[in-house]
């Protein structure tokens, strides 16, 4: 049972999904439209309808007061009402109340009477006017003088075929409109989803061979600004693909050397542990098992650089108030216990912003540390933090080194640049740009330039508000 359901299942979306977006607005156009000339319709035959019925009724009322009106006239020695010699359309009679019976013209028909009419007749009524199932006439009543009444009746077969011809063509009319309504539909539905179509293709493509192209836009309507939030997205993706891609060949160039560097010295080491004639010197092994530590501190730096880098790529949900002063004072703790004989000239006015403390103190614990690398022994390393008055501050870091070559400014923070004066010392080539990502994070920027006295001068700026 459990398998036959779970194979049953999905083939109740694939029914629907047959049903296109298209299909349903061809549907509702036609529906919309097929309702609106239907009410039309409606109120087009009501309202004829209720006419034609109303002129019947006023042209009996008139009919049968002008025949009570007209005086009567004498025929082959029998006194007739004049009307019976003008009623040629219509049926008309003369009821009279005490025999029961209905007087009409000769070559006429006889209108239908009943006991309506002869309440007229009998002065019980003032007038009488019905429809006739039976013979499908209306007829009207007057009194016409003591114990009579004049009797009218005027056949609805014209009317009604009148009528049946108008609803036929009103029939025709609004199917008609629907037809066209849904071919109007149909239109509009193929021209206005054309992006969505394009739209799908294009997501499949993506889904299906990773081509992250952008989609030509036309128009400046709904989907024309979707389809550029799509090209947008597109763009976004492909650059953090690059950056990956970018990321993973720089870090392979990067840890080609240090690996190759220890590959060839523990070889060393093992070819001389093995063999039984050449060993090497006590001097010779120190500088070997030296260049491994080094090289096993520089591969844990760059590892530990791109952990870092890779975290701060994550989407952080929440952020916290930071005292920025706070976070600069536990950077320099760190600093100074590495700085060696380096001092820190430091000046801190307070400022408050939202973001990750954690990351802005490792991105200022980075600039730390690069002003260390650089500074001559003895040398003063100067920090400032100040306001700029225009809703940001600056934090600055400033060494006595011998500076930065005006072809390497625009480089410092790229991922794994290093100048030639750097190639020497340790380092990743990582560390100034994590301090470039953790500024654009917090919606700050990152400067390099070279100060005044000398040395290198690399800023961070971030808004916030004085503390």
């Amino acid at each position: 049972m459990s398998s036959a359901a779970s194979v049953a299942e999905p083939s109740a979306p694939a029914g629907r999904r047959r049903f296109s977006l298209r299909a349903r607005v061809t549907l509702l156009a036609a529906i919309c439209v097929a309702g609106a000339v239907g009410l039309v319709s409606l109120g087009a035959y009501l309202t004829v309808r209720d006419n034609l019925y109303q002129q019947i009724d006023d042209t009996l009322i008139q009919r049968a007061t002008s025949a009570v009106e007209t005086p009567p006239v004498q025929s082959r020695l029998q006194q007739i009402p004049g009307a019976f010699l003008a009623s040629t359309d219509i049926q008309i009679g003369l009821l009279y109340s005490d025999e029961k019976q209905l007087v009409y013209p000769g070559e006429g028909r006889q209108p239908p009477w009943g006991e309506p009419e002869l309440a007229v007749a009998r002065g019980e009524s003032p007038y009488s006017l019905r429809t006739d199932t039976a013979t499908d006439t209306r007829v009207i009543a007057l009194p016409s003088g003591v114990g009579e009444a004049m009797v009218l009746a005027q056949s609805l077969g014209p009317t009604k075929h009148t009528l049946a011809e108008l609803s036929l063509v009103l029939l025709l009319i609004s199917g008609a409109g629907v037809v066209v309504a849904a071919l109007a539909g149909t239109a509009v539905a193929r021209g206005g989803l054309r992006p969505v179509e394009r739209l799908t293709s294009a997501t499949e493509r993506v889904s299906r061979t990773g081509d992250l192209r952008p989609i030509p836009v036309s128009g400046d309507d709904e989907l024309a600004r979707l389809t550029h939030s799509f090209n947008t997205m597109l763009g976004a993706v492909a650059e953090s693909q690059e950056r990956q891609r970018q990321l993973v060949a720089d870090a392979g160039h990067e840890l080609r050397t240090p690996l190759t560097s220890l590959r060839t010295n523990l070889e060393l080491l093992l070819a001389a542990s093995r063999s039984q004639t050449a060993s090497l010197s006590e001097k010779d092994r120190d500088e070997i098992e030296a260049d491994i530590s080094g090289q096993l501190d520089e591969l844990t730096q760059l590892i530990g650089d791109l952990v870092e880098l890779a975290r701060q790529d994550e989407p952080r949900a929440e952020f916290e108030r930071v005292e920025l002063v706070e976070t600069v004072e536990r950077a320099l703790d760190r600093a100074r216990r590495r700085a060696g004989e380096i001092d820190f000239d430091v000046e801190l006015q307070p400022w408050v912003l939202t973001g990750d403390s954690s990351a802005l103190e490792r991105a200022v614990l980075n600039l730390l540390d690069n002003a260390v690398k650089f500074a001559p022994e003895g040398s003063v390393v100067r920090v400032r933090l100040r306001p700029l008055g225009d809703g940001t501050a600056v934090l600055e870091v400033a060494d006595s080194g011998p500076g930065i070559a005006e072809d390497d400014l625009p480089k410092v923070f790229d991922r794994f640049y290093r100048s030639s004066e750097a190639r020497t010392l340790p380092g990743s080539g990582l560390g100034l740009a994590i301090v470039k990502q953790a500024a654009e994070r917090h919606g700050g920027t990152v400067y390099a330039a070279n100060a005044p006295e000398g040395g290198a001068l690399l800023t961070i700026r971030l808004p916030g508000i004085p503390g």
